[in-house]
């Protein structure tokens, strides 16, 4: 039997990704990719991969999957509750499934993003060598349906080396800046972000988190460019552009390549895992990132 994991149910939104297709910008093509790579990189390391196998990215829970043959998986990011057989099994460790075995994942209390590496990858065709399913473009694989066959690869040579892992410790979301190309479009730079508490908007997806500010008026574009027009220019991850009515935009993995507004700082690469894993409500404080001796 060739091994694959058989959806049952899915929840909200179910996609596969890896790493993502980097090196397309210049056609106007995104990286994507998992929205938070810290959670998918060691759920693939738990399962025995030094390489970025396609996995299942599971937004609020929700999602069945049946095992066809014996797999070895492992759930990280958002710590969903799980039950194997109806039984409870730990998240952040490697489970074994028997070939019939139901793994079920209930609503996260924390965090919006849980990831389910499968030994061996999830191997649906790729496009542009990667499996990444893009939402803003629609590149890549569909979300994942009820019904859906994901057909396992062959397992790497490499055996996973722990059992499991320490998840995360929950807490409020602190978010790391580095100056942006366009730091001086912002009254005050990265500071107007910074003495500011935020919210997370309700409009908030793999594209991008739009802030709030919670006890002060949003940030003033710099008077000497508030007439401005600034042309189209590259985008990367963790980008925060701030529009006009100053309520900025922290863009995740499904970014556009070109943006309109400046972008006054840029998030480090720990701080884009962790702007990933934020619901609509939640509180956050952006600070200067830390300097290096």
């Amino acid at each position: 039997m060739t091994p694959a994991l058989e959806v049952v149910r899915t929840g909200p939104l179910a996609l596969v990704e890896d790493l993502g297709r980097p090196g397309f910008a210049a056609v106007g093509v995104g990286r994507s990719g998992a929205a938070d790579r810290g959670a998918y990189g060691l759920a693939c390391r738990l399962v025995g991969h030094d390489d970025h196998p396609a996995a299942l990215e599971v937004l609020l829970g929700g999602l069945v999957v049946r095992a066809r043959g014996a797999l070895t998986v492992a759930l990280t990011g958002a710590p969903a509750p799980a039950r194997l057989d109806g039984r409870p099994v730990a998240d952040h460790a490697v489970l074994h499934l028997f070939d019939g075995a139901e793994l079920a994942l209930g609503t996260p209390p924390s965090g919006l993003r849980t990831y389910l590496a499968v030994r061996g990858g999830l191997e649906v065709e790729p496009v542009l060598g990667s499996r990444s399913t893009d939402t803003l473009s629609g590149l890549g694989p569909a979300p994942v349906a009820a019904g859906d066959v994901l057909p396992v690869g062959p397992a790497p040579r490499r055996h996973p080396v722990v059992d499991s892992v320490p998840p995360a410790a929950p807490g409020p979301a602190v978010l790391d800046l580095l100056p942006g190309p366009r730091a001086d479009w912002a009254q005050d730079g990265v500071r107007a972000l910074t003495t500011r508490s935020w919210v997370v908007g309700p409009d908030s997806d793999r594209i991008g988190v739009r802030l709030a500010p919670v006890d002060a008026a949003p940030p003033r574009w710099a008077d000497a460019v508030s007439d401005g027009e600034l042309p189209s220019e590259g985008m990367v991850r963790g980008a925060v552009q701030l529009p006009p009515g100053g309520e900025p935009v922290l863009f995740l993995a499904d970014h556009p390549v070109t943006g309109g507004y400046p972008v006054v700082a840029v998030l480090t690469e720990a701080s884009s895992d962790r702007a990933a894993q934020l619901r609509p409500g939640d509180p956050v404080r952006l600070r200067a990132a830390p300097t290096r001796c």
